[in-house]
């Protein structure tokens, strides 16, 4: 699923190509992508509106328009959303006042578009946590947020209602650069342990932003390219090779369902 750094790659693409063009026609050739209102209403209530604004919030991206209403996409696992040429591949495709097409696409249909008015009204928008890259996400904050968290760190990190925008990946790739071991409690962590982990979580995802994101399966930008961080990752998905750190072989287990790889000397 693409993350923060990919989510926000494609909104600084689409931020430079949208912004003020016009929705000449709408194009659903997958009904139940389109989540609410009916995929008949949408397309009328789209249609002649321009581009506002696009906001990423998390793994959400959202398409302000001109009505004041608001398209929300979450890519999910395979989804896509590529500014240029109209595809056949199209689950809803958006045709532009400069007759150059927003094509969302998703070869196993696990996306969802909705048009709501109040975006941050959407449930599982609602309920997220902190935008990690934010200034107001500080270290003290960070502290706190870990205090008497009996978790296990990893799947804490994962969690959206508690760090907005971070996934299986990132999670992984930070908790390797602070050195700690993806199945400790969040409250035992040490204050040293704590201030790496901040800082390092913060690093990982804005390095992977200039590396415009990890291309392992489907990502691509709204231009269509793959990101190139990938050759960056340090543990993820290397389970078994050695560490870069120490040479010790990459372990390789599940934590609450998910493949999780780390170094078992480097990572405490």
């Amino acid at each position: 699923m693409p993350e923060l750094p990919e989510v926000e790659t494609i909104r600084r693409g689409l931020e430079k190509k949208i912004l003020g063009k016009r929705v000449n026609k709408v194009e659903i050739n997958t009904d139940r992508m389109v989540k609410e209102p009916s995929p008949k209403r949408f397309k009328e209530e789209v249609e002649g509106k321009k581009f506002t604004q696009v906001i990423r919030r998390g793994k959400y991206l959202i398409l302000g328009l001109s009505s004041g209403k608001k398209i929300v996409v979450h890519l999910r696992m395979t989804g896509q959303l590529i500014y240029g040429n109209k595809d056949g591949k199209n689950r809803v495709s958006f045709l532009l006042s400069n007759s150059k097409y927003l094509n969302l696409k998703d070869s196993r249909h696990l996306g969802e578009i909705r048009l709501v008015k109040n975006w941050e009204r959407i449930s599982s928008l609602a309920k997220m946590g902190m935008e990690p890259l934010e200034d107001s996400f500080t270290l003290k904050l960070f502290g706190g947020m870990l205090n008497k968290k009996k978790a296990k760190i990893k799947p804490l990190l994962m969690n959206q209602e508690f760090l907005a925008g971070v996934g299986n990946i990132y999670a992984q790739e930070a908790l390797f650069k602070a050195g700690i071991h993806p199945e400790k409690q969040a409250y035992r962590l040490k204050r040293d342990q704590m201030k790496s982990l901040f800082s390092e979580i913060k690093k990982v995802l804005n390095r992977a932003i200039e590396y415009k994101g990890t291309s392992l399966a489907s990502y691509v930008d709204a231009d269509g390219r793959k990101g190139s961080f990938h050759s960056r990752l340090r543990v993820y998905g290397r389970g078994g090779e050695p560490c870069v750190k120490c040479k010790t072989p990459l372990k390789f287990i599940k934590i609450a369902g998910r493949g999780t790889t780390f170094c078992p000397k480097c990572q405490k």
